[in-house]
């Protein structure tokens, strides 16, 4: 359930600000009579978004067995790199993403391209919508799948008010914070979705476990508990995890390290730099 609200939460919210940019524009503009194609783009790709989710479910419901098991850590595997890929990018163009956002509306509206203004809105819900989903199927993998959707639907409706409160100026929010501080709990959940999918192959002997239990220490925090779940959810928390998830686990952070700073250094040196010092 955790997991599905801080996913819903971070996915709409980055959706709901590129609405309010684009409807703020138009608005900058004095063009309130495109606000509809704005709406109207957003709403079908929620609509596809939803049918996406569904389907992503139905099919993995026709797995049964080994092909279950090997499905789930594909699933997984894809989920990560899909999350650590956006975390990436928008670390890297999210300072631009804003600019290109406003000078394709400026033109859709000088332009009078009703399908341009449509298609903003649309391409932006929809790729928020479908990877939303995506995870929340990665996430429903061995956990309660109503949890996972109930914990989504909060943090969607968390969304709306905030969303509402923000762009009437009732709240003020540290938009960049948010996301930072959302980034790093985005990569625990992707880490352990790498640490899971290595367990699924492990049980098919996909991924040999070399050992099969590096440690267990269920008998002090059971995986299974109410905290154990909630850092299950949260870190990918195992009470006894095989060698080759340990060392998956590990792996993922260096790699995501190495790979982060190479994109930290060819969007400006300068911010290496601080980094480092």
């Amino acid at each position: 359930m955790l997991a599905g609200f801080i996913l819903a939460l971070r996915e709409g919210l980055e959706a709901a600000l590129i609405i309010g940019l684009l409807l703020g524009t138009l608005k900058k503009l004095e063009q309130p009579e495109y606000k509809h194609l704005v709406w109207a783009g957003a709403g079908l790709a929620l609509f596809i978004s939803g049918i996406v989710g569904y389907l992503l479910n139905l099919l993995g419901a026709r797995f049964e067995g080994r092909a279950e098991v090997i499905f789930e850590g594909i699933t997984l595997f894809l989920a990560a790199g899909i999350l650590t890929w956006v975390i990436l990018w928008m670390r890297r163009e999210s300072h631009v993403k804003n600019e290109k956002l406003t000078a394709d509306v400026k033109e859709a509206v000088s332009n009078q391209s009703k399908f341009a203004l449509f298609s903003l809105s649309f391409l932006a819900v929809i790729r928020e919508g479908i990877e939303l989903a995506f995870f929340l199927v990665a996430v429903s993998v061995d956990t309660d799948r109503t949890g996972v959707l109930l914990g989504a639907g909060l943090g969607l409706a968390a969304v709306v008010v905030v969303a509402v409160l923000l762009f009437r100026s009732l709240i003020r929010l540290n938009i960049s914070r948010f996301f930072e501080v959302s980034s790093i709990i985005l990569v625990l959940f992707a880490a352990g979705m790498v640490a899971h999918g290595v367990h699924e192959f492990n049980e098919v002997g996909l991924i040999p476990p070399v050992i099969k239990h590096l440690w267990d220490i269920n008998h002090i925090l059971d995986e299974k508990s109410a905290l154990g779940e909630i850092l299950k959810a949260l870190i990918g928390y195992n009470g006894n995890p095989s060698f080759t998830e340990v060392i998956s686990y590990i792996l993922y952070f260096v790699l995501v390290a190495i790979i982060g700073f190479r994109f930290l250094s060819k969007e400006d040196p300068r911010r290496v730099k601080e980094v480092l010092s």
